[in-house]
Parts: C-alpha cells; structure tokens; sequence
C-alpha cells in the first residue's frame, strides 16, 4: 500500500499517485520552484532498511542520470527526505509500451520499426556509457503521445565494472524477455539486451511473446531449448529482412547475435533497401539440448547433445554397387536432360531459366534494374499502366509472374505501373451541370458526358435531375473515358392546348400552372361575368417555352 505524502524536500508538492512498482511508488508531483509537473519515484519505507534493495534504488538514479538521450527518461534530482529516498524524473503524459499493445494488438511494420529505432538508439547510447539495462520490456517503455518513447527503470542495470549485488542478480529481469545466458548465470553483457530487444520487437509485431508459461523457470527453459516462432508465420506480409532482424536479435548464441546495438539500429534503418527486399531467411546453427536442470543456486543447468562417433564398418566390395550406382546416375541423367529440353522440370540458372524476383512496390527503374541483375532480358518488359489506391503513382502493382517462380530468362515480363489512385464518383444530383464539367475538368478527370434534357417546373435550367452509368461510389480510371448519363432540366416546353378556349379561366390556369407555365389572367372590358376563356396568347396551338419569369400565358375570358 502506498504511503500517504503530500510533500518532499519543502519543494515537491504531491498531486496524485500514478503507479507502483516492485520496491517503489511513482508519484505525479509539482516542482514549485522551477513550476514545472515531474513524476518521484519514492522506495517505500520498509525496503529503505535493506541495503541491496536500497543499492538497487541507488544505482538506478546513478545509471539513468549518467545518460542523455531523447529516448531516457530525465533525471531532474536524487535525495533522502525523513527517511525516504527519492528520485525525481521527467513527467511522461502518455502510457507504457505495453498498455498500447493491449490496446492495439500487433502493430504496422512501420510503426513497430519506429519504435524500435527509438529503442535501439536508446539501448546503443547506454552501451556506449559501460551500462547494460537487464531489463528491458514493453512495461518499462513509455510512449508519448507524439509517438516518442522514453525507456525508464534502470532499477537492475549494471554497469561493466560493477561488483553484483546478490548471487542471484544474474537472473533479475522479466523471464519473457530474459536472455538464456542470463538464466544460467552468466556474467551479464550488452548481447543480453540485444536478445531482450528482439523479444520486444517479435510482441509488437504479433501482439504477444514468443513463449508462455505457468512459472518463471518454464519460460525461461523455453528461451533456452525452443526456437523463436517465425513473424512472418503470423503475417507473411512482414519483410523478410524484418524478420530476420528478429531472428539475429533472438539467436540462442550470443556469438550469432549482433555484435552490438549500433549494428542492430543500422539494420532497422535499411531493413528496406533495394538491397534487403529479397533477401532469404537467415539460420543459426544450435547445439541440441538433451537436459535441462535448476541448481540449488536457482541457476538453469543445460547439458547439450553430443556428436555421435561414426562407428567402423567391415570392408566390403564396392564394386557391384559402384556399377549399380554408375547405371542409376546414367538414366536419371538422361530423364533429367529430357525432362529440362522440354520444360518440364525447370533449375534456376540452367538452360536459360531465372527465378522471378520482387518487383512489386519498387519503381519502374529499380524493377528492370532487379530484373537485369536476376539475368532477364528486359528488353522483352512490357510496361502498363493502371490506377491504384495502394502503391503510390509510378510504382509496381503486380507482374504476371510470381515472385520465385522460375521460367525463361528470355520470358515476355509484364509489368503494371501504378498512375496513380482511382477516381470517386460523386452524386452528382442537384448540382448545375457547368459547375461538375469545370470541377471534373479540373480534377483531370476524363469523361464521356451524355446528356438528356428534360423539362422541369420551378427549378433554373442546367440542373442535373438524374444520374446513371456511373454510380456514386464508383472508382474508375479517371483516363478511362467512362461514359455516365445525366437527365437535365430545361425550361418546360408545350404546346397551348385548344381546350382552354371555353374553360373556366381558374380552371385553365390551374391546367398550365401544374405545366409550369406562368399565366397572367385578364377579363376582358365589359365582359359578362362567367369566367369563361375566350382568348388565349400565344395562340392556342402553338409551341410555348416558359422561360424563367420573364414570360407567361395570357388568358383573356369574359
């Protein structure tokens, strides 16, 4: 439980608690000297009486504060106050890695690569000041709300030249990001945090870590006999060299691991060269583990597999066999010749067969350049063009071979550039028919525009009523030249009827207004009383246009 502290040092108010570790609880306070919000880290009182726990507490403000690094959390001050040892740092507004994860799951290659370039610079920085973290884990990794991390808790880490605080301080850190030799208490190094750093990377490309367990020695013993689980198993769309930066970061041998953080770094920095897109999976060589055991210590012992002696055998007469085996390799010669001059087993790099490279995503240029250099004759490249809301404008959609299959060097290679993305179609409704012309045009749009016009009442000439071909929400090729078809209105057009002669005026009126034609009434000078249309101008008969309200019937009745 949490001590109750309102201030420390007659200079940091408390505000609230925000979290609480294993030795210590972290508190939201304000500086109110240099008016600023920081987070304190305070031991509680208990542990303040042990003098390895108290070391430990020591050591992470000694280890922290020797950094300066974007990516590690500040240290602004370290002291004892009543009794309570403190260490005052920079106030992160945002939350762990490992909250983000449970609330997003895996993440994209590029976010998850963002991150770890953070990471690893973070991680390279300390290395180059003799510090090894020992604890790195997404729990001690905070993300601002930029997007920026900030690793803390430097609570076990060791420098080079430090004495060890307890027999068993080999084996501190989180068993799910534990390195093997670190279980079996070896003196710590930086490869330690390499191998951490890679288990990192594998959960926040799959959402979870590579092995589970009921107890921390099951887990550990699975970092140390099973093989890391391939990412792209997971999501086959993550680079190859993505997961082999995994896969070296993770090696059982620390020998096969990179030889420090600087060189993993580099990696995730060109993880997307032209040179990295196709490259094959990497595979360490790892000695079998026969047993697996925990000394008294709390040590895991592991005793390996060792090589067979080959045993020897009678001396007998090869001769038969070799006049056998001569016979065999002489027919499966001949099937295999037949079968390549006819195409039906085909061997890269024989008889003029390739295997297809990756060209997808690489612009045009670098794709003939793969081509050429995997020795395809691109002179026989066609080159189309097509829209696409994926890949940007100029570069591969697809190619009509997949990618490792294997066919003629000589082979018609086709290749679909992106122009760029697909238009939307709009509702195009209600709008003025000029105005969607001008703003197609402008939008570099391409259309074939058919256009009915229609007579329509109360409404201005030049509005589109209806639409067709073209659906809103259609995306086409806005060079297509697709045809979509608008029914426009017009003024109405008519032809003045010859029953309105002798109707009742009202009743007349009513007939062409529901037309939409204007009518001015008129009752002609001495007239009887009856309502009745006598005349009617333009003429009954004639064609008649109601434009706008310049214009109207006239009806004259008695």
């Amino acid at each position: 439980m949490a001590q109750t502290i309102n201030q420390i040092a007659n200079r940091y108010e408390i505000i609230s608690l925000v979290g609480q570790g294993g030795m210590a609880d972290v508190y939201k306070a304000q500086d109110t000297i240099l008016n600023r919000i920081v987070a304190i880290k305070i031991l509680r009182q208990k542990l303040s009486e042990d003098p390895m726990t108290l070391v430990r507490f020591q050591r992470e403000a000694s280890a922290a504060s020797r950094l300066s690094h974007p990516n590690v959390v500040d240290i602004y001050d370290v002291g004892e106050y009543n009794g309570m040892h403190y260490i005052v740092m920079e106030f992160i507004r945002g939350r762990t890695l490992k909250e983000l994860i449970g609330l997003r799951g895996p993440l994209s290659v590029d976010e998850a690569v963002h991150i770890m370039r953070q990471l690893t610079s973070a991680i390279a920085h300390a290395h180059e000041h003799n510090i090894i973290h020992r604890d790195i884990k997404p729990q001690n990794i905070l993300v601002k709300d930029d997007g920026t991390i900030k690793i803390t808790d430097f609570g076990i880490a060791v420098a080079n030249d430090a004495v060890q605080l307890t027999l068993n301080n080999a084996v501190m850190g989180s068993a799910h990001y534990l390195a093997p030799e670190t279980a079996q208490g070896k003196d710590p190094d930086p490869k330690i945090d390499i191998y951490s750093m890679g288990i990192v990377f594998y959960e926040l490309l799959t959402g979870s870590v590579p092995f589970q367990g009921k107890t921390p020695t099951e887990i550990a013993i699975k970092h140390l006999r099973e093989p890391i689980p391939f990412v792209r198993d997971f999501n086959p769309g993550i680079p190859q060299s993505i997961e082999n930066i995994v896969l070296k970061a993770t090696a059982k041998n620390p020998v096969e691991r990179y030889d420090s953080a600087s060189d993993m770094l580099y990696e995730l920095m060109h993880y997307n060269d032209i040179s990295n897109r196709n490259v094959q999976r990497v595979t360490f060589k790892s000695q079998p583990v026969s047993n697996v055991e925990i000394d008294d210590d709390g040590y895991v012992k592991v005793e390996y597999e060792k090589p067979k002696k080959a045993t020897k055998k009678p001396k007998r007469s090869f001769v038969p066999y070799v006049l056998g085996a001569l016979g065999t390799i002489i027919a499966i010669v001949l099937m295999f010749m037949i079968a390549s001059l006819t195409g039906l087993i085909r061997f890269s790099g024989f008889l003029g067969y390739q295997t297809m490279p990756e060209v997808v995503s690489l612009t045009q240029e670098e794709a003939l350049n793969v081509l050429e250099d995997a020795n395809f004759d691109t002179s026989n490249v066609e080159i189309k063009e097509d829209v696409s809301d994926k890949f940007d404008e100029g570069l591969v959609i697809s190619a009509n071979y997949d990618e490792g299959e294997i066919i003629p060097g000589d082979a018609d290679i086709v290749l679909t550039i992106s122009k760029g993305p697909s238009f939307l179609v709009e509702d195009y409704t209600s709008r003025s028919l000029s105005e969607v012309q001008a703003e197609l045009q402008a939008k570099g749009v391409t259309l074939n525009i058919e256009v009915e016009y229609q007579g329509a009442k109360d409404m201005d000439p030049g509005i589109i009523l209806e639409q067709s071909g073209l659906n809103p929400g259609d995306r086409i090729d806005p060079d297509a030249n697709e045809t979509i078809k608008f029914v426009v209105s017009e003024y109405p057009t008519i032809t003045i009827p010859y029953d309105l002669i002798g109707k009742d005026v009202n009743e007349a009126q009513a007939e062409l207004n529901a037309l939409g034609i204007a009518v001015l009434p008129i009752q002609q000078e001495g007239g009887s009383g009856s309502n009745i249309v006598v005349a009617v101008s333009p003429d009954v008969g004639s064609e008649y246009t109601q434009e706008g309200t310049d214009s109207v019937v006239t009806l004259y009745y008695d």
